[in-house]
């Protein structure tokens, strides 16, 4: 049976580095690039076209093994992460929940029950250490922490759901790092340790490699060690 790997967000710095990544290594028989720019497109603006791209997933041949959604949304041209409560924006706040946590949740609504009942398979998306509510001790970032917070409390949901019916299958949140990428690159500061977006999707596939199902619900950074909640 053809093994599928499936990224999501897959025109993006991280995204476009675990395609090449995946497609260098022996993860699957054929890795599938979805993204905006896609045929067909997923965009997070537009929650159909989520299901549109599930629909055409399930109708190609072979198995999902692997999907990696890394998708995220921290700055743009309108908005930029808030240094305090005053810089609060309701539709800065909206369109981080939009792409941070309701799109990946809608992902894992449709692409989770397309994942094989018997045998290994993996759901990763791409969260962030500020999401951590016991590591936050600097405040500010208002919009980003508290829609990677509640990311990850859809990833616990989702993995005791996807247990029930699937109990080999994984489903986690993972910390890339800090990553020279155009979401990162602007608040990269010396002394942190910024890593190439190849070598972030290097190891990101290393811990998913170490994953078994014991770890479904986990939230782990870019070394595989667990972040608190």
């Amino acid at each position: 049976m053809t093994q599928l790997a499936v990224v999501i967000g897959g025109q993006g710095g991280i995204g476009a580095a675990l395609v090449d990544a995946l497609e260098q290594q022996d993860h699957a028989d054929r890795v599938i690039n979805l993204s905006r720019q896609s045929e067909p497109p997923i965009d997070f603006t537009d929650l159909a076209s989520i299901e549109r791209a599930a629909s055409w997933l399930a109708a190609q041949p072979g198995e999902i093994r692997l999907v990696i959604d890394a998708t995220g949304f921290l700055h743009d041209g309108h908005f930029t992460p808030e240094r305090s409560l005053r810089d609060l924006n309701a539709e800065h706040m909206g369109k981080a929940f939009l792409i941070n946590a309701i799109g990946p949740a809608i992902v894992m609504q449709h692409i989770l029950p397309l994942l094989p009942r018997d045998g290994r398979a993996v759901f990763a998306t791409l969260s962030a250490r500020v999401g951590s509510i016991a590591d936050n001790r600097l405040g500010g970032w208002h919009s980003y922490r508290a829609s990677k917070a509640a990311l990850n409390q859809l990833v616990r949901g989702a993995a005791i759901e996807l247990a029930r019916r699937r109990k080999d299958a994984v489903c986690v949140a993972l910390h890339p790092g800090t990553v020279d990428t155009p979401l990162s690159r602007p608040f990269s500061k010396s002394g942190l340790d910024v890593r190439p977006a190849s070598q972030a999707a290097s190891d990101i596939l290393a811990v998913i490699d170490g994953l078994s199902e014991a770890d479904s619900g986990g939230f782990f950074d870019h070394k595989g060690e667990p972040i608190a909640w």
